[in-house]
């Protein structure tokens, strides 16, 4: 080769490794981000689950309160009847 055909050769050879950083670069970010939206989408079904153990708790323990209501107007009712 020429010492211009070489010079060419390496300008290209550095252009291909700047070219393949970049895309290595963008592709550990995009790995980065869809890591990080993994974990929100992992944090975002934890927090369902909570508020639906917790509404399925507020709701036994209002239908508790409903059927003790019941049960001590049943008593006083007896109570009156006797």
């Amino acid at each position: 080769m020429r010492p211009r055909e070489r010079e060419h050769e390496r300008e290209r050879t550095r252009e291909s490794k700047s070219t393949r950083e970049r895309t290595r670069a963008r592709e550990r970010e995009h790995e980065r981000a869809s890591e990080s939206e993994s974990k929100q989408e992992r944090e975002r079904e934890c927090t369902r689950e909570s508020e639906i153990e917790n509404t399925s708790e507020r709701e036994r323990e209002r239908t508790g309160a409903r059927e003790r209501e019941k049960y001590h107007k049943r008593e006083r009712e007896h109570e009156r009847d006797r």
